[in-house]
C-alpha cells in the first residue's frame, strides 16, 4: 500500500538541527505554471497546517510528551 502512495503522491522531508518532518504533499500544485507563484501557495499550505495542528487536541497532548 505505501508503494501505491509514493506513486501517487510526491514526498517531501525538512530538517533542521531539531526536528526532522517527512510530508506527504497530497494536494496538486501542477496546475500553477508559474513557479514562485507554486512555492507561494505551498508555503501558505504548509503554515494553514502547521496552524490547524497548532489548535488540535493532539498538539497539546503531543507537548506532554516533555513533561517529568
Amino acid at each position: 500500500m505505501d508503494d501505491l502512495l509514493d506513486s501517487l503522491y510526491p514526498e517531501l522531508t525538512l530538517e533542521t538541527d531539531d526536528m526532522v518532518m517527512t510530508l506527504v504533499i497530497k494536494k496538486d500544485y501542477s496546475q500553477i505554471e508559474d513557479l514562485d507563484k507554486r512555492k507561494e501557495e505551498f508555503i501558505n499550505d504548509l503554515k494553514a497546517f502547521i496552524k490547524e495542528f497548532e489548535e488540535t487536541p493532539e498538539s497539546d497532548e503531543f507537548m506532554r510528551f516533555y513533561d517529568d
